[in-house]
């Protein structure tokens, strides 16, 4: 891709950030009578560090569709980051991936401790629900929103792939094994992003179709790059501990089928993701930016 391209959506992607960084920060400057430390670990957590990819789909999406980034969709936004820095925050725990390093600095129960971390996450989890109830301005759009993330977040999604996962360490990976947990543990809840934005955008039910499935596609693609990135990155550029999956003999696509098929398997879900914005147009270009750089990045 030309590096004007990328540097153009470098600049976008900063400008969500920026947004979505305010909006949390808000969230936490209201008085919710939060207790001192757990503020701090909220804090530390959610604050400092985080490429905001999620929230900038869910933004994205919303302006794709309605031509502006609404009020819903930064609340929205605010929300699924919540919700992804709590599966982080609980991912590192030794009881899970046991990792020191997040986001360049000390993980939360390294930072704090064990019992902080676990409440830290349990609270940035229930958050995310809270604002969406609250701060959208729809009661049928926050409804539907709410809806969208738990389905992504829970049982049946990203606390699935979880569990996969863990039950995956250390016996032979097989290629649906690793699909499985890669589009529950990561993809859904990109598919989440992406309709939490067209939802904002009170898109039609064919249009919050397409652009689930370009989050889909998209999240495979993010979940197989960081795989192949955590066997050939190091710890410095990543911002966490690189060679861990190996460590733990965890099931990924470069342990099954190898780094070349896994970068060729990322670039077929990139193509995926972008034909899927096709019914959209160049409206869509900063999406499809967004797809080629993901596979095509190196940290």
């Amino acid at each position: 891709m030309p590096n004007s391209k990328v540097n153009d959506l470098n600049i976008e992607l900063a400008r969500m950030q920026r947004i979505v960084n305010s909006v949390l920060a808000a969230t936490l400057r209201e008085d919710r009578k939060i207790e001192k430390t757990l503020k701090e670990a909220i804090r530390y957590m959610l604050l400092d560090g985080g490429k905001r990819i999620r929230p900038a789909i869910v933004m994205w999406c919303c302006r794709l569709v309605s031509g502006k980034i609404t009020h819903d969709a930064q609340i929205a936004a605010a929300a699924i980051e919540m919700m992804h820095t709590s599966s982080l925050i609980h991912d590192d725990l030794p009881a899970m991936d046991d990792d020191d390093m997040r986001r360049g600095k000390p993980s939360c129960h390294k930072k704090f401790d064990e019992a902080t971390a676990i409440l830290t996450g349990d609270a940035l989890l229930i958050l995310a629900f809270e604002i969406l109830e609250k701060k959208v301005s729809n009661p049928a759009v926050a409804a539907q929103l709410i809806g969208k993330l738990a389905e992504a977040a829970g049982p049946a999604g990203m606390i699935a792939g979880q569990m996969a996962d863990l039950k995956a360490e250390k016996v032979k990976g097989t290629k649906d094994i690793v699909e499985y947990i890669h589009i529950n543990k990561t993809a859904k809840m990109f598919r989440a992003a992406a309709a939490m934005g067209a939802i904002c955008a009170h898109a039609s039910e064919k249009q919050i179709k397409l652009l689930g499935e370009y989050g889909l596609k998209l999240g495979l693609t993010f979940q197989i790059t960081d795989d192949i990135l955590d066997v050939c990155s190091s710890t410095r550029q990543l911002g966490k501990t690189a060679g861990k999956d190996a460590k733990a003999g965890k099931a990924t696509y470069p342990a099954v089928i190898g780094i070349e098929k896994s970068r060729a398997k990322a670039r077929l879900l990139t193509s995926q993701a972008i034909a899927a914005l096709k019914p959209f147009g160049r409206k869509a270009d900063t999406l499809r930016r967004l797809a080629q750089i993901l596979q095509e990045r190196v940290k």
